[in-house]
């Protein structure tokens, strides 16, 4: 047998490497682009930044070192420059799909950082193989702007699971129903009506505002939200924040929630604060052709008739009164039971002889004048059915 040179021994000592193969090297060097390995041939691996990740402006030299091993897979074994072209990123993500698979098969649950936010939905990343996430399976209620899920780490199922056509599908929004419907069935289970609860507000609309109560939502309706009149909800309430609320109501799913605590209730105290021969103040809320209701305090309302207002003639309320104008007025009729009071600003002002003393009337003027009076006394009597049906 002839002897060997030693170029053909050491060629000889070395292994050889197909393209496509799986081979284990050890870092030799690291750039921050670039990594060179020995793979036990006769020229070294190159990994370039490209075949190492997906991110670009990673800096290889912060998460590889000199000694580290690796499995990497040979992508071209002479680039032209006699080195070994390697790729690690293809090969985590054919591990990364087939891992993938496995949990496409058995509906595991998956768990993965969000790697970016696209017009269309979400991308993560397990083992370098992509899953995309449409915008309409990340949550269970509509979402318009996805960016608060940027490097959040999301649950997911795969849906769908096609790697050659590079359609791998998560949805994460039937995980959230499913756990939603979970929560609902246990909150049903311990809640009662009459009891109160904690719960954050997720939405204020014009009617009412929406309290999610840790699995299903109850709604506080504005006739609801105070003793007292609301105008506008969205003034007095604010998404994320936290209420005592009394569940008022439970039918079937719909669950009727309140603010109006009995004990609480101004009526307890109204019948000593509003006896009748009372002096109050109140603030006119609203008016009507036939009064003006006045509030004594939130909860609690008061009707001035018209023909309490004065003891000169007021066609209507709206003559002389004004929204949000505050009055003094004597209790004259104070009913608990039905919660209804009528007030009187006529019976405070001094007798018409007394504030005319300096323009006398002739007899018969001030006969018509006490007429008028009676009238409009009489008057207040006919109306006290309108005021019922009104108040």
């Amino acid at each position: 047998m002839a002897e060997m040179s030693f170029e053909q021994m050491l060629e000889e000592s070395f292994k050889t490497i197909r393209t496509g193969e799986v081979v284990e090297g050890t870092v030799i060097g690291v750039k921050e682009d670039e990594i060179i390995l020995n793979i036990g041939y006769k020229a070294d691996g190159i990994l370039t930044r490209n075949e190492y990740t997906n991110e670009s402006n990673v800096d290889l030299t912060q998460i590889v070192s000199v000694g580290d091993t690796m499995e990497v897979k040979v992508l071209k074994v002479n680039d032209g420059e006699g080195q070994v072209l390697l790729t690690y990123k293809r090969l985590a993500a054919e591990r990364g799909n087939k891992r993938l698979e496995e949990a496409f098969n058995n509906q595991e649950v998956l768990t993965a950082k969000v790697s970016q936010v696209l017009d269309g939905g979400l991308s993560v990343v397990i083992d370098e193989a992509r899953v995309f996430i449409p915008a309409s399976l990340v949550s269970d209620s509509y979402e318009k702007d996805l960016t608060k899920y940027a490097d959040q780490e999301i649950e997911f199922v795969i849906t769908e699971f096609n790697p050659r056509r590079r359609r791998i599908i998560g949805d994460r929004k039937q995980l959230l129903v499913a756990k939603k419907a979970e929560l609902q069935k246990e909150l049903f289970a311990r809640i009662h009506v009459g009891d109160v609860v904690e719960g954050t507000v997720k939405n204020v609309t014009d009617f009412g505002a929406f309290i999610d109560l840790g699995g299903a939502d109850g709604l506080l309706h504005i006739s609801e939200m105070s003793w007292g009149r609301v105008e506008n909800p969205k003034k007095v309430f604010k998404v994320g924040e936290v209420l005592t609320v009394l569940i008022k109501d439970i039918n079937g799913d719909k669950i009727a929630l309140s603010l109006k605590f009995e004990d609480q209730n101004p009526w307890l105290t109204a019948a000593d604060k509003y006896a009748v021969g009372n002096i109050v103040t109140g603030k006119v809320a609203r008016m009507t052709d036939f009064g003006a209701f006045v509030e004594l305090e939130p909860g609690v309302d008061a009707l001035l008739h018209v023909s309490q207002i004065s003891r000169e003639h007021v066609e209507k309320p709206s003559d002389v009164l004004r929204a949000g104008q505050e009055i003094t007025a004597k209790v004259v009729d104070f009913n608990g039971e039905d919660r209804k009071i009528s007030l009187s600003m006529k019976v405070l002002e001094a007798p018409l002889e007394e504030r005319t003393e300096e323009v006398p009337m002739d007899a018969e003027e001030y006969s018509a004048e006490q007429m008028d009076e009676e009238a409009l006394e009489a008057a207040s009597v006919e109306n006290a059915e309108e005021y019922t049906e009104e108040a």
